[in-house]
């Protein structure tokens, strides 16, 4: 369904499209699809061969396109994962991003802290190293990780190879779910080094025993199937706003939870079973791909499309997944426990939204604005002008909109000179939106005093950014809460706010929110460039002639003031290599 600007606001599927069709446009009593149908002047349509090949394209337009009448389950952060590197003694860690590189990845995980949890077992188990590469390399003498017994000190050769090994495959099995397995296989070790005498050996296996053993008493859940991964799911429902909880057991262990919630007000459908549905299709055909899918759903209602939905989660995932509902014993109550979570959950979003409500409508009373749907904050952080990051955060009707964030790497301006980082970065943004399409802020804040301010103007009017209030903010006397100025284009007129202001408070969130990510990229900057070597920016220096020359020099300032002749006695280094380090060195 399209509206007369030829945008989408709304995709759905029918087996029967006449019956479908005609449920809207005769007496439908659902006000939401009332409302949906004022805006409608035109229909599209796409014939497929199956009903399976319609969820699927429907997915793909709904991800794609965003209509505003979907229900969309917005979600803005990576996938965790355990990460296993490919070295001669792996690394075990935490991970975010692609899982298409080397190593080997297990997960994704339900959470940050399902994650650590993990990791925390698995060293003070197994003892694998967590520190990077660069760092293992370099060691002379065992860390502090080796003296709290989390790491065996491969890098000074504590541990040959073949044990270090044994160990990374006792972590593998364990994470793909197997723990039965290691305890078996370390009990035969155990009985093993006992009989050679080997005692020390034996106590240290056995202290990975019991520790495993701990973790299953803890954790276990009382099931036959407990090997098997699970995912629970809780949905609850109130008004215009809904909410899935998603409980994830792997191995009998309960991994941690999740909270989903559609990132539209307006939707067509509001009961648990279709709900369910959008959310079943739109979180498993994303879901990265990892070693920790469950066999099992367990859901609160039964879903009108039981077998289409399998029937698609085995396309999009290369695996029999089952359904289940009318669940007794321990997995009724853990439905039930989904099912108060997501309740809660969503209570406490409802209470929350209802406090950015009223924040909002105060904002717009002392703005003079009719609405503000989309808040953008702009701040400039660095420190003696050196490693300038702007930010730019975004706060929607529903609180922070993180997949929106935005920091920008400051190229032309000159050293703390914050206005004119401040032009170049509004500049660039909203360039790019006019390039892509972007939505364009309802109000712009901005970090500053009126010369802040006076550059957004210009940028704006530059720019032809037509409808966007600007306002400045900034620090009162002693930079203390409450005391701040505020500064209203055209001509900076002063906006007062008394400081128990909900508006104020507002304006306070977003700004201070705006500049703990602009510190957060600055600090990344600043670490970046001081262990930044400048022989890593001359030609034909890689890692091995620089760890090469400062072998044989003993630092960069002795290779710094190296003659091009002792340059050259350095392995691996020609006369016109050395000639090159030399001249770059010496700023020729």
């Amino acid at each position: 369904m399209l509206d007369d600007a030829g945008k989408v606001i709304y995709v759905g599927k029918a087996k029967n499209l006449k019956k479908r069709l005609t449920s809207y446009f005769t007496g439908s009593k659902d006000p939401k699809a009332q409302h949906m149908l004022t805006f409608v002047v035109d229909i599209q349509i796409t014939i497929t061969r199956s009903e399976v090949e319609a969820l699927l394209l429907e997915y793909q337009l709904i991800r794609e396109l965003k209509p505003r009448y979907n229900i969309i389950f917005r979600d803005d952060k990576s996938y965790p994962y355990i990460q296993l590197t490919h070295d001669d003694f792996p690394q075990l860690t935490l991970y975010r991003g692609s899982t298409q590189g080397p190593g080997e990845f297990y997960g994704p995980y339900p959470s940050i802290r399902a994650v650590r949890e993990s990791l925390d077992l698995l060293q003070r188990t197994f003892q694998l190293r967590n520190c990077d590469l660069t760092f293992f390399k370099t060691r002379t003498r065992p860390c502090l990780q080796y003296q709290i017994k989390r790491c065996t000190a491969p890098c000074v050769g504590y541990v040959d190879r073949a044990t270090y090994a044994q160990d990374v495959r006792s972590v593998q099995l364990f994470l793909l779910g197997r723990a039965n397995e290691v305890i078996d296989q370390l009990a035969q070790k155990m009985d093993q080094a006992a009989e050679q005498h080997h005692y020390e050996q034996a106590a240290r296996i056995r202290d990975q025993i019991v520790a495993l053993r701990a973790v299953q008493k803890q954790q276990i859940i009382s099931d036959p199937n407990a090997s098997q991964n699970i995912d629970i799911l809780g949905v609850a429902h109130l008004g215009r706003s809904a909410c899935v909880h998603i409980l994830s057991i792997r191995d009998g262990r309960m991994q941690g939870s999740r909270q989903y919630f559609p990132n539209h007000d307006l939707t067509l459908t509001n009961d648990n079973s279709s709900i369910l549905e959008t959310f079943i299709v739109q979180y498993y055909s994303q879901l990265p791909a990892g070693n920790m899918l469950p066999a099992e759903i367990l859901i609160p209602c039964a879903l009108d499309n039981n077998e289409l939905i399998t029937e698609a989660l085995y396309k999009f995932t290369h695996k029999n997944i089952k359904l289940l509902h009318s669940l007794r014993g321990d997995r009724s109550s853990w439905v039930k426990m989904a099912q108060m979570s997501a309740e809660e959950a969503l209570r406490a979003r409802l209470a929350a939204d209802a406090v950015i409500e009223q924040q909002l409508i105060e904002l717009c009373a002392a703005l003079d604005m009719d609405n503000i749907s989309r808040i953008e904050c702009f701040d400039i952080s660095h420190i003696q002008g050196t490693s300038t990051i702007a930010s730019c955060v975004v706060f929607d009707a529903s609180g922070p909109l993180r997949s929106a964030y935005r920091r920008f790497k400051i190229k032309t301006a000159g050293a703390s000179d914050d206005y004119a980082a401040m032009e170049e970065a509004l500049k660039r943004h909203f360039m790019r939106i006019q390039e892509e399409g972007g939505e364009v802020p309802d109000l712009l804040l901005i970090d500053g005093g009126k010369g802040q301010l006076a550059r957004a103007e210009k940028v704006c009017h530059e720019l032809t950014v037509n409808g966007v209030k600007i306002l400045g903010i900034a620090k009162g006397p002693a930079r203390k809460p409450g005391m701040e100025k505020l500064f209203l284009a055209p001509h900076a007129k002063e906006i007062i706010l008394q400081p128990d202001s909900k508006a104020l408070h507002l304006l306070q969130r977003v700004r201070d929110e705006a500049h703990r990510f602009a510190i957060t990229g600055h600090r990344s900057q600043r670490a970046k460039r001081q262990l930044h070597s400048v022989l890593e920016d001359i030609p034909g220096v890689g890692a091995a002639r620089r760890r090469e020359l400062l072998r044989q020099f003993g630092g960069l300032q002795e290779v710094v003031c190296a003659t091009v002749e002792e340059l050259a006695n350095v392995p691996g280094i020609s006369a016109v290599l050395a000639k090159r380090i030399f001249d770059a060195l010496n700023g020729k």
